[in-house]
């Protein structure tokens, strides 16, 4: 099996450019469904910054994002939801194309994990050259970095298509 160790998400946020880890980092901060990420960031940079994590707690979002989007080093967990959150947010219409040219059932971009089908690996490859073809490279490579990463069994064969 190929190596894929590129593609744990600190890795692929790492490769980010700061800006989108910047936009990244303010949709975690405003997710709801991130508290458990959240704590997780709160501790890494209390223990970075030397802050108690009261202090942290009690920054407004803007600063958190600023100072979680250039932290030395996020953990995969946090880095994950930060991806997701981004491209939840951002890029949706990207998403749904992708799917739309595999022919999997999706809602707005998001798949019903009864509806979950491995596309084969022509499918595949083709549906990554359209996307390519029609959306910003830097997009195109980090949703597939995404992937690969969330799930490396369904969308491995991405692998060439992103960042590494």
């Amino acid at each position: 099996m190929t190596d894929l160790s590129e593609f744990r998400p600190s890795r692929l946020w790492k490769k980010m450019s700061a800006e989108r880890r910047m936009a990244a980092a303010e949709l975690f901060w405003a997710d709801e469904q991130s508290t458990d990420q959240q704590v997780e960031a709160v501790a890494a940079l209390a223990a970075h910054m030397k802050f108690r994590t009261k202090s942290v707690v009690a920054l407004p979002l803007e600063k958190k994002a600023k100072y979680l989007a250039t932290l030395p080093t996020v953990s995969d967990t946090v880095a994950a939801r930060a991806l997701v959150n981004y491209h939840l947010e951002r890029q949706r219409p990207m998403m749904a194309a992708f799917l739309d040219s595999l022919g999997i059932a999706h809602e707005d971009g998001l798949i019903n994990e009864e509806n979950a089908v491995k596309a084969d690996a022509g499918t595949l490859k083709a549906a990554a050259n359209d996307l390519a073809a029609k959306y910003p490279h830097e997009d195109v490579s980090l949703y597939f970095g995404t992937l690969v990463s969330q799930d490396p069994d369904t969308w491995g064969a991405l692998a060439d298509f992103a960042p590494r």
